[in-house]
């Protein structure tokens, strides 16, 4: 996982708010992972049928078109954002968004975020 190795390396800079806020993505991509890896692993096990399973039902297509407008806010913000701030390799979680999660690959570019902006803060002073 990007960064997490060293996750604890900015955190003494990080305020309360941001720690908590650092640890809850952290958290979350943590379990979007795990999820990604289960059910993945179980649907293909079981032959399960991606596309079908996307668009085989009206309720299906709101589903999928709603994540589709979703993702692709997240990856026009992620790369926005990381530019704004100076973040580098930005590309890594988008692309490890295609073998994983975006489930995983966003809360963690989050917290990433978060630790940056510690750093950057702590630089500034």
């Amino acid at each position: 996982m990007i960064g997490v190795m060293a996750a604890g390396r900015n955190l003494g800079n990080m305020d309360r708010q941001s720690r908590i806020r650092y640890g809850i993505y952290l958290t979350l991509s943590g379990i979007g992972l795990v999820t990604a890896l289960v059910f993945n692993g179980l649907a293909t096990m079981n032959g399960q049928d991606y596309v079908g399973a996307w668009f085989g039902s009206a309720v299906d297509w709101v589903l999928s078109a709603d994540l589709s407008v979703v993702a692709i806010a997240v990856v026009v913000f992620m790369l926005a954002e990381a530019r704004r701030l100076g973040m580098k390799r930005v590309w890594i979680y988008l692309v490890l968004s295609g073998f994983t999660a975006m489930a995983f690959t966003f809360p963690l570019f989050l917290a990433m975020r978060e630790r940056h902006v510690a750093a950057r803060a702590t630089l500034q002073e």
